[in-house]
């Protein structure tokens, strides 16, 4: 069983794909979902939040959600908006924001690479959103949202894909938020049959974003096999719908934290304790950290630059070395008293694409006391923990751009 294969996908047909094509499904609330689709009867959100052709305060993880999904699919299948190529084939995926450009291939890959851990995990999943994906699965018959890997940049897979990007792309989508998914398709035998061997020559995958997808997709392969033991092991079921970038294209953002209180200080005593640990500087303007070890934090009306002893950073432990681990153990556990980030409801998360002002906003208007900024975690740092088989802490990037849904679906 080769690491990855090409599949024949389910995509928007020719001329439809502006129409078709939407955000992720994890992005939004329902309330934002039933807003996108307005006028949009042939978004891909129809069938990725479903509940938008429900009433509204319809449990999204109610059985008739799932029945819209694979009706709704039906639908566009019938009406001709949604065609699957005739034959298994690799796909060319560009995204550009801005002045940034990432180039990877859609393909599936190996469950069982996977449940190996050939494929690699860095985060923990939550049951009720695996349970979520595995129904959704299940009632499609199909994987709609890909899951984001990265594989360590190999020159030769590259140089393939830049190759077909010099074509002209069968999919040119500009998103509402501005950023461009181009797409090529790669039928021609010998360009499929390079990037197979050049794949099944890497020691392994990382899962970037899509971890609980990724599980549901395991889940769903093993019950395929329970039901049906003589399955072949190339069958559709035991792969699953990615989108793999080499690891030095892949763009991660800052994920910063909020605070609802200081834990019982008052200002003066709260930048007392933190300068037993940091070199506490007060500056004029918002801080975005340069280095690791640096943090911006924002008080109302007042920014300072925190840096941390290097002495205090450990050197060979690839998750309390992390910039999001270091802010937690010498900060916001010890000083605010916030020991369990996932379920304390006094702790919140801000992506860096909201920029540094959402987090002068969360404190300026009186929900937070206090905001930190911090520096990016690097892909080769995500790459460490995985092969550590290690955890990250809950919220430790943000990758931007973001894939699109409905550009292409695995049927299994």
């Amino acid at each position: 069983m080769t690491l990855i294969e090409p599949f024949p996908a389910l995509r928007p047909a020719p001329g439809r794909a502006e129409e078709v094509a939407a955000p992720p499904y994890d992005v939004m609330s329902a309330d934002e979902a039933r807003e996108m689709v307005r006028g949009r009867p042939w978004s891909f959100l129809h069938i990725s939040r479903p509940e938008v052709d429900l009433p509204p305060g319809t449990d999204p993880y109610a059985p008739e959600v799932y029945a819209k999904a694979a009706e709704n699919l039906a639908r566009m299948r019938e009406a001709g908006l949604l065609i699957q190529d005739e034959r298994p084939c690799y796909y060319a995926y560009r995204l550009t924001m801005g002045g940034h450009i990432q180039t990877g291939v859609v393909a599936s890959a190996s469950v069982a690479a996977y449940d190996q851990n050939r494929i690699r995990k860095h985060e923990h999943t939550r049951p009720m959103k695996e349970d979520d994906r595995v129904r959704q699965i299940e009632a499609l018959s199909a994987q709609t949202g890909p899951v984001f890997l990265v594989y360590p940049a190999e020159p030769e897979v590259d140089r393939l894909l830049a190759g077909v990007a010099r074509t002209r792309p069968e999919i040119d989508v500009t998103a509402a938020d501005g950023v461009r998914h181009e797409l090529w398709v790669i039928s021609d035998d010998n360009r499929l049959a390079q990037l197979t061997s050049a794949f099944d020559a890497m020691p392994s995958l990382y899962v970037a974003d899509g971890h609980h997808r990724s599980a549901a997709a395991s889940r769903v392969a093993a019950s395929c096999r329970a039901e049906n033991p003589k399955m072949e092991a190339e069958a559709p079921c035991n792969y699953f719908l990615s989108v793999i970038f080499p690891h030095d294209q892949v763009q991660i953002l800052d994920y910063n934290r909020v605070v609802q209180d200081l834990n019982g200080l008052d200002r003066a005593e709260f930048l007392q304790k933190i300068a037993e640990r940091f070199r506490v500087e007060p500056v004029a303007e918002a801080v975005r950290p340069a280095v690791r070890g640096e943090f911006g934090m924002y008080l109302p009306g007042q920014w300072y630059r925190l840096r941390l002893d290097p002495a205090r950073i450990p050197r060979d432990d690839p998750v309390a070395s992390l910039d999001v681990g270091l802010l937690a153990s010498e900060l916001i556990e010890p000083i605010l008293g916030v020991m369990d980030p996932r379920h304390d409801q006094r702790i919140d998360f801000v992506g860096g694409i909201r920029g540094l002002e959402a987090l002068e906003q969360r404190v300026d208007e009186g929900g937070m006391a206090v905001a930190f900024s911090l520096f990016p975690t690097s892909m080769e740092a995500l790459m460490a923990v995985a092969d550590a088989g290690a955890v990250m802490p809950p919220k430790s990037t943000w990758f931007e751009p973001k894939l699109a849904d409905g550009l292409v679906s695995h049927l299994i």
